[in-house]
């Protein structure tokens, strides 16, 4: 959010908006700009509701074929408000309708002092250029090729660059955790901008593409139109333990957000675990799809509130309620609880030869190290992938330190495998405690 004279310009805001209205509310503004840079895929806008609550206009990249009211903005078309000018570039690549926003700040000088680059240009990598229903991921490179060296990095170098996104997002691979920089900077250490040819920017960014989650179209589509607001949800229904299993019968998933040590220790049978601690929301949506009706199983009230927000977050509406009391009222009523084992890197060592041993990392994490003997089984294609397991044979899942297992081990506990462990510490455990690891190499 940018200030000036009692007037404010909301960039990429996110799905809940009350953030933005406090802000503004404390420092004495009035939202009268929204501008989006692209139709975001990963998570949901709250551009919608936040023009509803302000009163503001919506900025949109011509090409995006938005159905809400909005102004389509084209290179070079403006925004002026107070000691400020926003100029729009149009920087197609990760997506067609992409744009770029130069700040200028009248009162340091005449020229931009920092851009807002979307999805175009991250801190230390460049959007992904395979979100379009009609270009190719060449076409798509291509495009970003030219928007990034014909736009972004003729602005001086001393220009501060502010990405939509910081490390983990799923619409780039290699960014930076920082979550401002420099176009000198990325010049001198974003892989993407190393001097080469069109050519060869092309072949460097669609050799390896990571695959591209399901829900990624649906939340771009939802963006298209515009979001339900938020403020209009209704009350989180509390379901007591007979309701909550006569709708697991029926096809709705229990997601217990808790701990991977408390959902270890008992848990409603079948239950996905995915915790608040982690990536929450986009695992969510990756793994259980935005069609399916959820059980919420929290700590607390306020852990409740953050998954519903955390979900709606990236388009996931269908919460049908929560687990009335939590696990410790499932507890009382003496009612039938899973559980999953923790084992510590020195037994499974032992117990190699008598175990399945499943790693849900990514291949580069696996070609980087891995304990010998281990079946590679990623986690986002980890369901799809348990056709070769042993119901008979013990089962020990592991990820790099915890998280990814806990939800590794739920997920193939779900589908009716019953002596399943989670590796205490993960990988890293193991290669701290130096047991024998192999690595794949590179061919020349």
């Amino acid at each position: 959010m940018l200030g000036s004279e009692g007037v404010a310009c909301v960039v990429d805001p996110q799905r809940d908006v009350s953030l933005y209205l406090d802000e503004a509310r404390g420092q004495g503004l009035k939202i009268e700009h929204i501008i989006e840079t692209h139709l975001h895929a990963d998570f949901v806008s709250g551009h919608r509701e936040l023009a509803q609550r302000t009163g503001a206009r919506i900025y949109l990249g011509a090409t995006a074929g938005a159905t809400f009211p909005h102004v389509d903005v084209h290179d070079g078309d403006e925004v002026r408000f107070g000691r400020v000018i926003l100029r729009f570039l149009e920087t197609p690549g990760h997506t067609v309708e992409s744009v770029s926003i130069a700040v200028t700040d009248l009162d340091r000088g005449e020229k931009p002092f920092a851009v807002f680059t979307g999805d175009t240009l991250f801190i230390g990598d460049v959007g992904r250029p395979d979100l379009s229903k009609d270009k190719t991921p060449q076409q798509l490179a291509g495009m970003l090729y030219d928007s990034l060296h014909q736009k972004l990095l003729t602005l001086g170098d001393d220009v501060e660059v502010y990405p939509a996104h910081g490390a983990g997002s799923l619409c780039g691979k290699q960014m930076r955790p920082e979550r401002q920089s420099t176009i000198a900077k990325e010049r001198a250490l974003n892989y993407a901008l190393r001097p080469r040819t069109k050519e060869e920017f092309v072949r460097l960014l669609t050799a390896e593409l990571p695959e591209r989650p399901g829900y990624f179209a649906l939340d771009a589509e939802l963006n298209r139109t515009g979001a339900p607001a938020l403020i209009e949800r209704a009350p989180l229904a509390e379901l007591g333990g007979d309701e909550v299993l006569a709708r697991q019968r029926a096809g709705a998933v229990v997601l217990d957000t808790r701990p991977p040590q408390q959902f270890g220790a008992g848990h409603i049978p079948g239950a996905v675990n995915i915790a608040l601690g982690g990536q929450y929301a986009s695992w969510a949506a990756r793994l259980l799809g935005l069609d399916k009706d959820l059980i919420l199983v929290a700590e607390d009230e306020e852990r409740l509130e953050e998954s519903r927000i955390r979900l709606a977050r990236v388009g996931i509406e269908r919460v049908a309620g929560c687990l009335r009391g939590g696990m410790a009222q499932w507890a009382r009523e003496q009612r039938p609880a899973a559980e999953v084992a923790q084992i510590p890197v020195e037994e499974l060592n032992r117990e190699l030869s008598s175990v399945q041993v499943i790693d849900v990392r990514n291949r580069p994490e696996w070609d980087d190290g891995h304990i010998l003997g281990a079946n590679l089984k990623p986690l986002h294609q980890l369901e799809s992938m348990l056709g070769d397991l042993d119901h008979d044979r013990p089962i020990v899942v592991h990820c790099k330190s915890g998280y990814r297992s806990s939800i590794g081990c739920s997920v193939i506990e779900r589908a009716g495998f019953e002596n399943v462990m989670n590796l205490i510490g993960g990988f890293d455990a193991w290669r701290a405690c130096g047991l024998p690891e192999a690595k794949v190499r590179a061919s020349a």
